[in-house]
């Protein structure tokens, strides 16, 4: 299954508008958290500036996200992890609110009590949390929902390879397995698990293999590339649509920036990073597209413009919207 020119530039978009989101929020994230604007003798405040808590970035990692969401409708489900923004931005998760969820404002899609790991649009069924491993059993359950209810409805668990030696992970490709749900499980293999290689971490050297223990099929795509996700994405996405089950999907990805904005990266080589840019998946979409006679540099500069406008839009009601009101603070909140 090859993609159309339509769905190409799709990608393509996506991809630019993920990457400028991302490089921005990595600035914007920094602001008022190093020397000499916080406490005197600490190198970094996490609490600081106007996005406060943790971040996790996946610049790099665009490929998996819209190589799978290319091949979804509205009524599809999405799961993501703790790093969600491709995910969520590949899912047509709206940018203003999304934006303003992580500046903590009211006009964000959790009111600004969730933060950028704890994102719900179920306007077009996108959801994630930090909970490591948490996708894959609530994706069965969006799955479970489709199957009952009688629908050719999908849901997509994506979750990294670090995510791949929770017990969950295992519960779940177990049940959605005997229980044939249609579900698609996709790890995201950028090599560390926080600062762990999977090499020190993991038995098996592809987590695609798993899937045979679980009698469903186990695809592993060992490029960063769009097209190729898309290809594999689109053979589960059709098989769990007639009711034949799941799949895992593995990716080997890139993962450009720390595990968390701030993280000094010091368990990587020297220069890796840099050299990973050099393989960087957007270049070489862009390069298929000209090839195709799908794309020039005025079309790719046109595109680029409107990404630009809509990022610098999303993150101006980011900053501009109001916070919540103190009155707020024991609304929406489950207590027992």
């Amino acid at each position: 299954m090859d993609p159309t020119s339509e769905q190409l530039l799709w990608m393509y978009e996506k991809m630019v508008e993920i990457r400028e989101y991302e490089e921005t929020m990595a600035k914007v994230y920094l602001e008022g958290k190093l020397p000499p604007k916080i406490q005197k003798g600490l190198a970094f405040d996490i609490g600081a500036g106007p996005v406060p808590g943790e971040m996790h970035l996946a610049a790099g990692q665009e490929p998996v996200a819209v190589g799978v969401c290319a091949h979804l409708k509205a009524e599809d489900a999405v799961v993501g992890a703790h790093r969600p923004h491709h995910f969520a931005i590949a899912k047509n998760v709206d940018l203003n609110a999304m934006t303003a969820e992580m500046f903590g404002k009211v006009t964000g899609l959790g009111r600004g009590k969730g933060g950028h790991m704890h994102l719900f649009d179920p306007a077009v069924k996108f959801s994630c949390s930090g909970i490591v491993g948490a996708s894959a059993p609530q994706a069965c359950g969006a799955a479970l929902a489709a199957k009952k209810l009688g629908k050719d409805w999908v849901a997509i668990g994506f979750f990294g390879e670090g995510a791949a030696n929770q017990g969950a992970f295992h519960e779940a490709l177990n049940l959605a397995s005997l229980w044939k749900l249609p579900v698609i499980f996709v790890c995201e293999d950028n090599k560390y698990g926080i600062s762990v290689e999977k090499q020190d971490s993991t038995s098996i050297e592809s987590n695609a293999d798993r899937a045979a223990g679980y009698g469903m099929p186990g695809v592993l795509v060992e490029t960063n590339d769009a097209v190729a996700v898309f290809r594999a994405a689109g053979d589960a996405v059709a098989r769990a649509r007639r009711g034949e089950g799941p799949t895992l999907i593995e990716v080997k990805t890139d993962r450009y920036l720390g595990h968390f904005q701030g993280d000094p990266e010091t368990y990587r080589p020297k220069g890796e990073a840099q050299e990973l840019r050099t393989h960087d998946p957007i270049p070489a979409l862009g390069a298929l597209l000209r090839a195709r006679d799908l794309l020039d540099d005025a079309g790719d500069a046109r595109l680029r413009q409107a990404v630009s406008a809509r990022v610098e839009a999303a993150y101006a009601f980011g900053r501009n919207s109001p916070y919540p009101e103190p009155s707020e603070a024991l609304l929406h909140v489950f207590a027992d």
